[in-house]
């Protein structure tokens, strides 16, 4: 991937529950966490006593992270009140020439922060609500 801009990098959630995303924000630094549990499957016949673990099995999460700006007024309310109510949406993370992560996902944490001399930013948690896809730019 070569350098690309950081502005591309967009947040969008579907709002209505229509499959339309709507940009909230611009992420100026971000980090996605993929997680899966094993499944321990040691017994007393294992090689060696060495553990083995159950493929395919186990619980797969996801975490992503970032910071940024939002795009407008009203981006900002329906984050926070997404973020109060404990709201489940289908979200999109655009990477460019990289790719679209799409799933659902619900906000665990929201901070902002401001300097006086700057603009308010926002720190995200949204944490995998069910299946996410990934779509490789094109």
């Amino acid at each position: 991937m070569t350098a690309q801009k950081g502005k591309d990098l967009l947040l969008k959630v579907d709002t209505a529950g229509a499959d339309v995303f709507t940009t909230v924000a611009g992420l100026r630094a971000r980090a996605l966490s993929i997680s899966a549990e094993t499944v321990e499957i040691t017994n007393t016949e294992s090689a060696g006593q060495w553990r083995e673990l159950l493929s395919g099995a186990g619980v797969k999460s996801a975490r992503i992270t970032g910071s940024g700006v939002f795009k407008d007024a009203a981006s900002d309310a329906t984050i926070r009140d997404y973020a109060f109510n404990g709201t489940v949406r289908d979200w999109q993370v655009i990477v460019p020439d990289f790719g679209t992560i799409a799933g659902a996902f619900q906000i665990t944490s929201l901070e902002f922060s401001g300097r006086h001399d700057a603009e308010l930013t926002f720190d995200l948690t949204l944490e995998s609500a069910g299946e996410l896809s990934f779509t490789a730019s094109a």
